[in-house]
């Protein structure tokens, strides 16, 4: 069943309920391109809400539908979304959906030469934009012949692209008259833009559904769940782990910043019961609880039941210190890849938090295997390459077929990440596999070393990459960014990872700040970049 069914089942069953929430602490910037904002007066600060019901999404989604059909619109047509987190940016998501043709998010921090290779590769037809990418659409728009429409979703518009607000407003709001299938091609997503160029991931209806019910079993969300959605919304990772409650039909709560107070506060105000963070905002939040900045006892938390955290491998120190402040709260990590139709493909399970430092075991409706270099199992607690399978595989890298045969075997996708399996069946990354590291023959997985690092007081983030050494290939260097008021120096790191086997540790510390992308994956190519004077060719997007 296409996923425009379930909106149409939630508009005719709970349609005067409240479906999506965004609030947006910092208005002040967008003021004047935004509409309907409800100033909601909280002291000392002041924040803006708006809110829509199931029948206003649906009807939303119809009318951008029905729009794009008006203007030509067929099946394989390609709508790209270039949109910062608002309330339109899903209406108009399923509007695309409904129409037949392909949803294109893109990634809003793309530069002018992103945007255009990527809306190439697509091969779109269509452009819509918010108001903060005005600048770098322009400075394309001679170069983008085939978007034969410019949207503009704001207040007013460029002289160059037409009205969202005013051409949709005077379409039906009835549902559009077009037959879909399981079959049908559905979206095109972006792997990481760092590293390396973004290839065009190419998903069916049934791999967005088959999201929903694999978010929606291993999590069990209810009608009485309320989710906070933070991360950015052309990610797989955070629109499939809101999937869950979109299958359930409950409210979610979209927020446009990341800092601990608001994410606290909008936990308190909305009554949020489950929040999927990235490890980096989870820990600022538990600093800014030890630094005293955020008073748990000032705020209405008890409704919440899960905190789950993806995109990266999850440190178990993390974990304890998060369960010490909420020991109520379930605990969960998933792991999956835009390839994989984002997160699901592994799950630990809140039952599993004794093995906390695991993905977990193969997701609802999926397969997995630990393979060698020849595509051979490999023995229970050998490392090998991580390779999964199930309804949520891409179909291909679109306009790539030699890519895709690269890590589309016999239905089986290679993820390209190093991982093993422990006695009970639990799987550990272990690394990227071109992330390996080296040196003198011996094959180092920083992600081990960044684990065991995170543990420190004074670190807040840290990241290990190899720099180049004559003697050895590679040595291994540990990026450190320090928790702000924390000091410490090279020798008393050094001193530290004593407590590491010699080989694992860094034979040289940096003290600088760690990048992160906006799904919270360390960008090791500007690392390399930066010390090594040369990048990665790492090429897959992977959520833990």
């Amino acid at each position: 069943m296409p996923i425009t069914k379930i909106l149409e089942r939630n508009a005719a069953l709970y349609g005067e309920e409240i479906s999506l929430v965004e609030i947006n602490p910092e208005i002040k910037e967008v003021a004047a391109n935004w509409k309907d904002y409800e100033l909601v007066e909280t002291n000392p600060e002041k924040r803006y809400r708006r809110e829509m019901t199931w029948r206003e999404f649906d009807d939303k989604a119809n009318r951008f539908a029905n729009f794009l059909l008006g203007r030509g619109l067929q099946k394989g047509h390609k709508v790209a979304i270039l949109l910062m987190n608002c309330l339109e940016w899903l209406p108009v998501y399923f509007g695309i959906l409904k129409t037949g043709a392909l949803a294109v998010p893109l990634n809003y921090r793309y530069t002018e030469d992103e945007i255009k290779y990527c809306l190439d590769l697509a091969e779109c037809d269509v452009l819509i934009f918010g108001p903060e990418f005005t600048d770098r659409v322009d400075a394309i728009r001679e170069q983008i012949p085939k978007i034969k429409i410019k949207l503009f979703l704001g207040v007013g518009h460029p002289a160059f692209a037409e009205s969202y607000y005013a051409l949709t407003a005077c379409c039906s709001s009835a549902a559009p008259k077009v037959n879909l299938s399981d079959d049908d091609d559905a979206a095109i997503y972006f792997s990481s833009g760092t590293t390396g160029f973004p290839k065009a991931i190419l998903h069916t209806q049934r791999a967005l559904m088959i999201s929903c019910e694999v978010e929606m079993n291993h999590h069990g969300q209810t009608r009485e769940d309320n989710f906070l959605c933070i991360p950015p919304l052309y990610h797989t990772g955070a629109k499939m782990h809101w999937f869950g409650s979109f299958l359930a039909g409950s409210r979610a709560v979209l927020l446009r910043g990341v800092k601990p107070e608001w994410i606290i506060k909008a936990v308190s105000e909305e009554q949020i019961t489950i929040v999927w963070l990235l490890v980096p905002w989870a820990q600022d939040i538990l600093d800014a609880i030890e630094r005293g900045d955020i008073k748990l006892a000032d705020y209405r938390l008890d409704q919440w039941r899960l905190m789950h955290i993806g995109a990266q491998p999850v440190p178990p120190s993390l974990v304890k210190r998060w369960k010490h402040y909420f020991p109520k709260h379930d605990y969960d990590t998933n792991y999956g890849l835009s390839e994989s139709i984002g997160p699901g493909c592994v799950h630990l399970g809140i039952e599993n938090i004794h093995k906390v430092g695991a993905i977990g075991k193969a997701g609802y409706s999926w397969e997995v295997q630990i393979v060698d270099e020849n595509g051979k199992p490999v023995d229970q607690g050998a490392v090998g390459e991580l390779c999964v399978k199930g309804p949520g595989v891409m179909k291909c890298y679109y306009n790539n077929p030699e890519a895709t045969a690269e890590i589309l075997k016999n239905g089986w996708l290679f993820t390209g990440d190093m991982a093993r399996m422990d006695e009970d069946g639990f799987i550990y990354l272990v690394d990227r596999k071109k992330d390996v590291i080296i040196t003198g023959g011996e094959n180092i997985y920083p992600v081990q070393i960044e684990d065991f690092l995170r543990t420190h007081d004074a670190i807040k983030d840290v990241a290990v990459i190899g720099l180049p050494d004559h003697r050895l290939g590679e040595i291994t260097a540990a990026i450190i960014e320090l928790k702000p008021g924390f000091s410490s120096s090279e020798a008393e790191l050094m001193q530290f990872c004593t407590a590491l086997p010699r080989y694992k540790r860094p034979r040289k510390i940096i003290f600088d700040h760690v990048p992160r992308n906006p799904t919270g994956k360390i960008e090791k190519p500007k690392l390399r970049e930066k010390y090594c004077g040369s990048g990665s060719l790492v090429e897959m997007e992977t959520e833990s």
